[in-house]
């Protein structure tokens, strides 16, 4: 069940890396068309979402650490701290913006969150 959740975990931080590269990096390509934004919005969207980017990136930091930080109690907190942090912004990008957020970033922080639990 450890690897279960170091699986889960690692699938959470992947997709935060690629949620972090769509928000900055690749915003005014990618971004762009997976956040459905036209095209003539871009200079207004891509400050704003440069600095939600770091947000992102700073989850898949934490979760990182969580999963590469030598000290065991250290790298768990690490986790929960991060897969709680995804959960929340899940749940509240739902509310705020589509609903499908739950289902990208909540749901696999919570089934991480899970496997977790059973590995004591």
């Amino acid at each position: 069940m450890l690897l279960t959740a170091q699986i889960l975990t690692g699938l959470v931080l992947l997709i935060h890396v690629y949620i972090f590269l769509l928000e900055t990096v690749l915003f005014r390509s990618r971004g762009m068309k997976v956040f459905g934004f036209p095209p003539e919005t871009a200079d207004m969207y891509a400050p704003l979402m440069s600095n939600q980017g770091c947000y992102n990136g700073f989850l898949a930091a934490a979760l990182a650490l969580g999963l590469f930080y030598p000290d065991p109690a250290i790298a768990q907190a690490f986790v929960w701290f991060g897969l709680g942090c995804v959960a929340v912004a899940g749940i509240w990008g739902a509310i705020t913006a589509k609903v499908r957020i739950i289902f990208i970033q909540t749901v696999p922080a919570v089934s991480a969150m899970g496997a977790w639990l059973l590995v004591g």
